[in-house]
């Protein structure tokens, strides 16, 4: 009974596109006074205690920083740097958006902002020099999924968060698959350059120019050596390390870069938590959701449902990537991640799996969810950057997917993949 109102309710008011924060609260409250399997003040205090968690400071910090950094023009300089590497490679324009979109990543921690960071500019580029629309923009679209990948990434501060793991060890686990997706981007966008012909560009930088490059994105490429280089050192935690990118972000860009202005600060701060409170919000009510869901006993049942349709450890994980899979194309992440934590984490341990090994493939399952239309929160940002019909991107991005999903099954069935780097650096995990 308690199940299918909970769950009933919730879907129901998803259908009738209620926002997913309301959605969620409304399922809890009606279910609270029909079921009445907790009392509503015990509801509202878990909403409280689920706010309040230091890691969870990281997020609206993480937030500004990626803002401010995008805005600084640290993008463009990380474009110069990467184009000295592969701008001469075949379809080398598609390797430099990838690259970037990787070292952007470890400045933003978010999915939409390296797409809007790195298209704008690399998108018009690639059309330049006569790339298909369609394929530029699903490049960029999908090599914007690895900011939920590669640390510092807002998604694994909510992952761990939910499942009780260290920060610094969900970071540490990601840089091995981050690398790995960015690997497998690269590879097939130089397999369709060569097919179609998309040459790297021509131009030779000379030594003084190569020099000039370095010299002038330095302050650019320290960024993700002093946020990861602190949090792994020990100098500070993860969310100290927020706090240190949002100063660096504002010394580089204001300073030193000068492309923002002291007076845009305020703007860029009011932004930053205009889009944390819907992240904030969705955090506070889904805990409450999750404690009715602990006092039922419902991760114990589904789990246990889960585990009496087959003892196949692989098929298992398969059903489980399926399942998240059709979750990430509707939505929101962090919402999803919240909710489907305390389901799905007794499973996959209950078969020997890493918490944080499995934080990461729900992590990538969801990422995928940013270009699988028709929700496709990259695919929309990348629509409205470049001016590509919808339709013909959606059309684009299938072998995209394609491939984040062979990356996907290597991160699920390869466990070193994500744990080998926490072991040598000695990360709990």
């Amino acid at each position: 009974m308690t199940v299918t109102l909970l769950f009933g309710s919730f879907i129901f008011f998803l259908i009738l596109s209620v926002p997913i924060a309301i959605a969620i609260g409304l399922a809890s409250i009606l279910t609270i006074f029909v079921v009445q399997p907790i009392s509503i003040e015990c509801f509202t205090q878990t909403m409280i205690q689920g706010l309040n968690s230091f890691p969870l400071m990281a997020v609206p910090l993480f937030t500004f920083a990626g803002d401010i950094m995008g805005r600084g023009g640290i993008s463009k300089r990380l474009l110069n740097v990467a184009a000295v590497f592969f701008g001469r490679w075949t379809g080398g324009l598609g390797v430099v958006s990838i690259v970037t979109c990787l070292f952007f990543a470890a400045i933003s921690g978010t999915g939409s902002a390296t797409v809007a960071a790195i298209g704008v500019i690399m998108i018009p580029a690639m059309l330049a020099k006569n790339y298909n629309k369609s394929f530029a923009g699903a490049l960029v679209a999908t090599a914007g999924t690895v900011g939920t990948i590669i640390p510092p990434s807002i998604c694994m501060v909510i992952y761990a968060v939910s499942a009780g793991v260290s920060v610094t060890g969900m970071f540490t686990a990601g840089i091995g698959p981050g690398l790995l997706v960015g690997l497998a981007l690269i590879i097939y966008s130089i397999i369709y350059s060569i097919k179609h012909g998309y040459k790297g560009d021509d131009r030779r930088y000379t030594f003084k120019e190569i020099v000039s490059i370095f010299i002038d994105a330095i302050p650019a490429l320290l960024v993700p050596v002093i946020i990861l280089g602190g949090i792994y050192g020990g100098l500070f935690t993860p969310t100290e390390a927020a706090a240190v990118a949002c100063v660096y972000g504002i010394f580089v860009s204001v300073f030193i870069y000068k492309e923002v202005k002291i007076s845009e600060l305020p703007f860029i701060g009011f932004n930053a938590c205009l889009l944390c409170a819907a992240v904030l919000v969705i955090i506070g009510i889904s805990s409450g959701f999750g404690r009715i869901l602990t006092i039922t006993q419902v991760p114990i049942t589904i789990a246990n449902f889960i585990l009496s349709i087959t003892s196949n450890k692989i098929l298992i994980l398969l059903l489980i990537n399926i399942l998240l899979l059709l979750v990430g194309t509707f939505m929101e992440t962090n919402a999803a991640i919240i909710i489907l934590v305390p389901i799905l984490l007794p499973v996959v341990t209950s078969l020997g799996m890493n918490p944080i090994q499995f934080g990461l493939v729900m992590v990538l399952n969801l990422a995928i969810g940013f270009i699988t239309p028709p929700l496709g929160a990259n695919l929309f940002m990348a629509c409205q950057i470049s001016d590509i019909k919808f339709d013909d991107l959606a059309k684009a991005i299938m072998p995209w997917i394609v491939v984040m999903i062979i990356v996907l099954l290597l991160v699920t069935f390869i466990p070193e993949i994500t744990l080998t780097l926490p072991r040598i650096l000695n990360i709990p995990v």
